[in-house]
């Protein structure tokens, strides 16, 4: 882990607080990264970083969200994920680590190992509802 991809962590942070968000991809600042940040929480401050995440298990059970993307301003979409996944990643430190996230937090990590592999959440609905969704976010940017 170098002081550098700490400081690209740094930034991440930063501009998901200002969209606000819960979470961040690196792709999505146009960084070819597999790095991502996640904050559920409610009183913030306790941004989770993440370099490599990957899915080990995830729960039968789903939690509907809506979720949004500031890559697609404007619209948003239901969509059902497991309600519960174990990631594995390497942290701030260099350490691999497996964790457990429930609720939006483990929505908004799902949301951002999307990104990282290179889907947006509107990649998980049906072709109708997507086709309409892009067509509200077309009209919604002009």
């Amino acid at each position: 882990m170098t002081d550098a991809i700490r400081a690209i962590w740094d930034e991440m942070i930063a501009a998901m607080e200002a969209m606000p968000g819960v979470g961040l991809a690196a792709p999505q600042l146009g960084l070819m990264l597999r790095l991502a940040v996640v904050d559920a929480s409610t009183a913030r401050g306790q941004a989770v970083r993440m370099a490599n995440p990957v899915v080990l298990h995830a729960s039968v059970e789903l939690r509907a969200h809506e979720e949004a993307s500031p890559n697609l301003p404007g619209v948003s979409a239901r969509i059902s994920r497991p309600r519960a996944v174990a990631v594995r990643y390497l942290n701030a430190d260099g350490v691999e680590e497996e964790r457990d996230f429930v609720g939006l937090w483990a929505t908004s990590v799902q949301h951002q190992i999307d990104h990282l592999d290179g889907l947006m959440y509107f990649d998980l609905l049906s072709r109708v509802k997507r086709d309409m969704l892009l067509r509200r976010a077309k009209k919604a940017g002009g």
